[in-house]
């Protein structure tokens, strides 16, 4: 049943803020009207964070409203959100002050409209954010130029606590107090929850008071959802530490402000782990379920209400919006069958282990984490930590797996991949959420470069299947070949003509032919490539120009003679890949291609990213970056055009003169190098 909207309107919320004459009791009015338009926002969009832009909302109304000066003016007090996974709570806010247009609150995680994460696109944020750590470093910055440019402002920046596992904080923390940055401070929104479980329970930040002030910070702690209590937590801070840079320890409840998805609401906000335990928060990320939404916004509604009747305004206005979109439980995804095929592995294989990142259940490592505990390492937000404990492992004759985000495996941790590389050690790195989609979340979170950069690592393959079964014998085959890989797994729910491909034989740098066609051969990898280059083949094949589709999950490893066997029977390759097309499967493909030194060899393009990854819906995506089915075969057609209307005589001379130019290559590399001969 669809579930009806409701939100605030702007002209409400200044009603609203108008009509409350105490000034902290206007930061509480603001923080109900915007939360129930967070909610709202995160329903239309089907995605989004909700616990952590709730835990923070409190403390964006007293800053906004409260404590900055000019906040909205270019050269008042800057503000910005270090873990950016609030971004939602934040555009609500900045749309209820009118600095962002109120149609904005329908285009969440929308193309053209607010990115899932914080974008430098958007007015009012200064910063990309959403891949944690950086913000305080961002901040110094800021302050630096501000010195040099003789400009007087307040730099406060928000942070997760579990981003605090992030070592380059401590980076930053100590170069602040040596520059006297008086003017910076920072406001952790300590709400005891990273992702969907408990910071003590991943790697505990011990007393967090004292670790700032050991830098020589100044810390001040209080209530993050009391007003009073932030009035004088930020009064003590400018008055007792007023040539220090300083933070604020504010402690605040993970969906906070509403019963419904309050972390303190146990069990109802958990599932648990078998036994009864709470274990998993349920609103870190995603649009909540029908009875969650009817739920929390008839306990925002009457918060709200309750607060204007206590300062003698009137009933809450709502606006009654399209229901939300109904959206069906999915198959299976790539990473659910990674995770119960490694654990039904490791059960045989007691070398085997599992090193995760604080992303358990989005890397579908939860059945491991129950059946091997011991073998279970959590490792919170910490890459690099996991990386170089991994080559320590694989030392000693184990076989770590290592998995976090695609993002941010490829990046964070690269010096500690490449270092093991240099030992020859060997492990098996896995990237969940690889690629253009899904691409709600925004470019903090779409991993388009992770191809180059392991491509780039001696002794490593990078394998990316397209299907469940695919992934379960790309599994295997990790486990069972000695050398190292990169495991590439998109998130996205596999299509069901992809899903249908039958496994094939793994033989690394060959490909297979999954749909037949004409002398244009497309080349891709993954479930959306292929998906879109199989749809594109139908639409072709009604326009009588089908092409032959081929799945090569080989992303840096290209065999020369199944290549030269593939080109004899083209006249155009085609490479279309998931990432940017610098350092992808395409240049693989390209090089292989150039070294044959075919007398004849087929017209090459690869089709990939250029530019930066947008956000939206699939579609939109898809389509913006030329990869949606219709482009693609738009773009074989411009390729091929002057081919492919050829007559069947002209057809089938071109096929023998290919076939004869294969067996030529063939000779020739046979008597250049004899001793590759039936070699693979």
């Amino acid at each position: 049943m669809p579930v009806a909207l409701h939100r605030v309107e702007v002209a409400e919320i200044t009603r609203v803020l108008d009509g409350v004459a105490d000034p902290l009791e206007r930061c509480r009015a603001f923080s109900a009207l915007t939360r129930i338009n967070t909610l709202y926002m995160v329903m239309r969009a089907g995605s989004g964070h909700l616990g952590s832009s709730f835990s923070a909302a409190d403390l964006v109304s007293h800053l906004f409203l409260h404590e900055m000066r000019a906040p909205l003016a270019e050269d008042g007090d800057l503000y910005f959100s270090s873990k950016g996974h609030d971004a939602p709570g934040l555009y609500a806010a900045l749309i209820g002050l009118g600095a962002l247009p109120e149609e904005k609150l329908h285009r969440l995680r929308r193309l053209g409209g607010l990115p899932g994460h914080p974008d430098v696109h958007t007015p009012h944020m200064p910063f990309n954010t959403g891949s944690l750590g950086m913000g305080v470093s961002k901040a110094k910055g800021v302050v630096l130029a501000d010195r040099l440019a003789g400009r007087s402002r307040r730099i406060y920046v928000v942070t997760g606590d579990g981003e605090l596992q992030e070592g380059q904080n401590y980076e930053a923390l100590a170069g602040a107090v040596r520059r006297g940055m008086h003017e910076l401070t920072v406001v952790v929104d300590h709400n005891k929850i990273q992702s969907d479980t408990w910071v003590e329970d991943v790697n505990g930040l011990g007393d967090l008071e004292a670790r700032f002030a050991g830098f020589g910070w100044g810390v001040v702690r209080c209530d993050g959802h009391d007003q009073q209590a932030l009035e004088a937590a930020f009064r003590k801070r400018w008055e007792s530490f007023p040539e220090l840079p300083a933070v604020i320890v504010a402690d605040t409840v993970k969906g906070g402000g509403c019963a419904a998805f309050a972390a303190t609401s146990m069990p109802a906000a958990f599932t648990d782990d078998g036994t009864g335990t709470p274990w998993r928060y349920l609103f870190h990320s995603g649009a909540p379920a029908p009875e969650h939404y009817r739920a929390a916004h008839a306990q925002l509604v009457a918060a709200a209400e309750e607060l204007l009747a206590r300062n003698g305004l009137g009933p809450l206005a709502l606006v009654a919006e399209d229901p939300a979109p109904e959206r069906n439980p999915g198959a299976e995804k790539l990473f659910e069958a990674y995770g119960r095929e490694l654990t039904a592995l490791a059960a045989r294989d007691e070398r085997i282990l599992a090193l995760d990142a604080d992303l358990v259940l989005d890397t579908g490592l939860i059945p491991f984490a129950q059946a091997h505990p011991d073998r279970f390492v959590e490792f919170g937000i910490a890459e690099q930590d996991m990386v170089s404990a991994a080559g320590g492992l694989a030392s000693q004759g184990l076989l770590p797996f290592v998995n976090s985000f695609a993002c941010f495996l490829h990046s964070r941790p690269y010096e500690q991949i490449y270092n093991n590389a240099t030992e020859g050690r060997r492990i098996v790195y896995t990237g969940a959420l690889a690629g253009l989609l899904p691409a709600a979340p925004g470019h903090s979170h779409q991993a388009v470069r992770d191809v180059a950069a392991f491509s780039a690592l001696p002794g490593l393959t990078v394998l990316q299947p397209a299907n469940c079964a695919g992934t379960r014998q790309a599994v295997r085959h990790c486990a069972a070949t000695d050398e190292s890989f990169y495991l590439r797994l998109e998130s996205v729910e596999v299509p069901a003509r992809v899903a249908a491909l039958p496994v094939a034989e793994l033989r690394t740098g060959h490909g297979r032919v999954v749909r037949e066609g004409g002398r244009t051969v497309l080349v891709g990898a993954g479930p959306t490539v292929l998906d879109q280059l199989l749809r594109a083949a139908e639409l072709l094949a009604d326009r009588g120009a089908a092409p032959t589709v081929v799945e090569l999950p080989w992303l840096n490893r290209v065999d020369a003679d199944w290549l030269a066997a593939l080109a004899a029977g083209a006249d155009h390759l085609i490479v279309v890949e998931n990432h940017y097309v610098r350092g992808g499967q395409g240049d693989a493909v390209a090089r292989t291609l150039a070294e044959l030194n075919l007398p004849h060899p087929p017209a090459f393009r690869g089709i990939g990213l250029t530019e930066v990854p947008r956000c939206g819906t699939p579609e939109e995506v898809l389509r913006v970056h030329g990869l949606h089915f219709e482009a693609l075969a738009g773009a074989v057609l411009a390729q091929t055009r002057g081919t492919a209307t050829a007559g069947p005589l002209a057809v089938a001379a071109r096929d023998r003169r290919a076939e004869e130019r294969a067996e030529e290559h063939h000779r020739e590399q046979t008597e250049q190098h004899p001793q590759q001969n039936g070699a693979r």
